[in-house]
């Protein structure tokens, strides 16, 4: 989980008449190096076979595959990882049912960033950095709380929520090196082009970082 940094949610409450696997297979080749499912409105039978069509399309194209909140569907179609928050189950009792698979973990404060860690997270999403449509009821955190992240976790982290093409720069200047977008790659027509946007600041970001840490 270390070597990423673009992290894309197909959210299907955001997918008007489009395919899942259609967004998937787009945001893969505009640079996506993971894809999350997040399905909080299909039912049981139509939410696997969403799950098992993105997991060939992962498989295939070399990209991660995690499912949000749902473990047993992550077992179900052999997906790399979970992805829980504050109102799942623990990390630890995660741990036990999905073995070596990735957990990650939605932390909104410090205190739940280094409990996660120290419960046993591969990875933390920290966030909304911004107001987000796909979780209206959160209080953005800004992207100060990233420096703070930065100076006391050791896994990787993931900044998420509202971040788009005009503000990333500013989750990036405050230490994040990974970003999740849904809606910056799903709320327009080409989500390959979106995604490739995206990802080109990202690349270039790091580029200058790295010269000028020389």
């Amino acid at each position: 989980m270390k070597n990423f940094s673009l992290y894309v949610i197909v959210d299907t409450s955001l997918m008007g008449q489009r395919r899942p696997g259609d967004i998937a297979y787009a945001a893969i080749r505009g640079g996506a190096d993971v894809i999350q499912l997040r399905d909080k409105v299909s039912g049981r039978q139509e939410l696997l076979y969403i799950a098992k069509e993105l997991r060939a399309i992962t498989r295939k194209e070399g990209a991660l595959f995690i499912v949000n909140d749902l473990v047993d569907v992550a077992l179900a179609v052999d997906a790399d990882g979970v992805h829980l928050g504050i109102e799942d189950m623990s990390v630890s009792e995660a741990r036990r049912a999905v073995k070596e698979k990735i957990i990650g973990y939605s932390t909104h404060n410090l205190k739940e960033a280094i409990d996660a860690e120290t419960g046993g997270a591969d990875y933390i999403g920290v966030g909304p950095i911004f107001r987000s449509s796909t979780k209206p009821g959160l209080e953005p955190i800004g992207p100060d709380m990233l420096m703070s992240v930065t100076r006391n976790i050791s896994i990787p982290f993931v900044a998420i929520g509202g971040i788009n093409n005009i503000n990333i720069n500013s989750v990036l200047k405050s230490g994040a090196k990974r970003v999740a977008i849904a809606s910056a790659v799903m709320s327009g027509d080409d989500v390959m082009q979106q995604t490739m946007a995206i990802k080109e600041i990202l690349d270039n970001y790091d580029t200058v970082r790295i010269g000028q840490e020389r």
